[in-house]
C-alpha cells in the first residue's frame, strides 16, 4: 500500500495543504512517526515537535496495546483490557515502566529542542498508522487539555473501527486508507524499518 514512511508522509501532506502558510504545529508520536512529521512540517511550512505517549502492553503479548499513558501519568484504558489479563497490578507495573521511558525521552529531547506550546495553535498529530489507536487516543486527550485552536489527526492507515474512536476526539481526521482486514501497521508498508532514538534526535536537531 505504501512504499515507505516517506511516501506516506508526502501523500498525507498533500491532503493537508489547506494548512500550508498557517504555521501549523506538527506533533509526531515517536519514534516511527518522527521522519514523517519532519516531511509534513516542511511541506506545510510548519513546526515539528513530538507528543510523548506510550502504549500499555498486554501480559504475554507485548505487541498488543491495552491502553496508553501520557507524560502526565494520565492513562487511557481500552474496554477489552481485562479480556487479555491486564489486571490492576499489571497495569500499575506497566504504567511505571512506560513512564520511566517517557521521562528519559523527554530529558533527551528537551536538551535538543524544548517543547513547543500547542495552546492556540493548529496542531496536527501524526503517526505512521493506527492499530488499536491507544497511543493516538492518549495523545489527543492530553493535547485537547492544552487548548489548541484546532486538533487534527493525520495517519496513513487505520482499521475503520479504530478510526471511529479517533473521530470523536479530533476536530478533523485525515486517513488515507481504511482496510477491513488489518493485522499490523507494518503490513501496509513495503519498507518499514524501526526508527532508533539517534534518528529522532537528529531529526529534532535539524528541525
Amino acid at each position: 500500500m505504501f512504499k515507505d514512511r516517506q511516501e506516506a508522509a508526502c501523500r498525507l501532506a498533500n491532503r493537508l495543504m489547506c494548512y500550508r502558510g498557517g504555521n501549523p504545529l506538527v506533533l509526531a508520536i515517536p519514534r516511527g512517526a518522527v521522519p514523517m512529521g519532519k516531511i509534513i512540517a516542511q511541506q506545510l511550512g510548519g513546526e515539528l515537535d513530538v507528543v510523548l505517549v506510550r502504549k500499555l502492553r498486554a501480559p504475554h503479548q507485548p505487541e498488543l496495546a491495552v491502553g496508553a499513558v501520557n507524560e502526565a501519568g494520565e492513562t487511557y484504558l481500552a474496554e477489552y483490557a481485562g479480556v487479555y489479563g491486564a489486571d490492576a497490578a499489571h497495569l500499575e507495573t506497566e504504567k511505571n515502566i512506560q513512564l520511566a521511558t517517557l521521562r528519559k525521552r523527554r530529558t533527551e529531547y528537551t536538551g535538543i529542542k524544548p517543547p513547543i506550546n500547542p495552546t492556540g495553535r493548529v496542531v496536527i498529530v501524526v503517526d505512521d498508522g493506527l492499530a488499536t489507536g491507544a497511543t493516538m487516543i492518549s495523545a489527543l486527550q492530553s493535547l485537547r487539555a492544552q487548548k489548541p485552536a484546532k486538533l487534527v489527526c493525520a495517519v496513513p492507515v487505520s482499521p475503520p473501527d479504530t478510526l471511529l474512536k479517533i473521530e470523536a476526539l479530533a476536530d478533523e481526521v485525515v486517513c488515507l486508507e481504511t482496510p477491513q482486514i488489518f493485522q499490523a501497521v507494518g503490513q501496509f508498508y513495503r519498507y518499514f524499518p524501526q526508527i532508533e532514538d539517534d534518528e529522532v534526535l537528529r531529526l529534532l536537531r535539524e528541525s
